[in-house]
């Protein structure tokens, strides 16, 4: 008799070790199935825009190495680094590898282009476009002044 008993209770354990694998597996596949979509914030898009601009570059002025917002009021002066290479060039060589690094572009991936447009005055400085455009983005515009003139920064993150 004790003999039954104890099979009974193996029988029994592994009836209940056997839904509770279905179980989990059926939580897994849902959460598997509906993969949560990452949303960009519009912080994370001002907080890239005020980092960038603090960010040093190559360019040197025979003083120090510039910030990314200095070399954006030296490429409006058209003038030249140390190196032989224009503000321009570096500034666009700068901002396109950080953009690059800072934000991955891809179908699989959640973001699906940017685009980031520095204007002086009415004067396009430049603009960097990866992706696709969406009707989805957040957006950021910082704007500042030197000697009378107006600059803005804005950056578009579509996703």
């Amino acid at each position: 008799m004790k003999k039954k008993l104890g099979q009974e209770e193996i029988v029994g354990f592994a009836l209940i070790i056997i839904i509770v694998s279905v179980i989990l597996l059926v939580f897994l596949s849902f959460s598997l199935r509906n993969p949560k979509k990452m949303e960009i914030q519009s912080y994370e898009v001002e907080g890239f825009i005020q980092a960038f601009l603090q960010h040093t570059s190559d360019c040197d002025d025979g003083l120090r190495f510039l910030s990314v917002q200095k070399l954006i009021f030296s490429c409006d002066n058209n003038d030249v680094c140390m190196s032989g290479k224009s503000a321009c060039e570096i500034m666009n060589s700068t901002l396109k590898e950080i953009s690059e690094n800072s934000w991955k572009v891809g179908e699989d991936t959640p973001i699906k282009g940017y685009q980031l447009r520095i204007n002086s005055d009415e004067t396009e400085i430049l603009l960097l476009n990866e992706g696709n455009v969406t009707q989805n983005y957040k957006g950021a515009v910082q704007d500042f002044v030197k000697r009378g003139r107006n600059y803005q920064v804005s950056f578009k993150v579509y996703y």
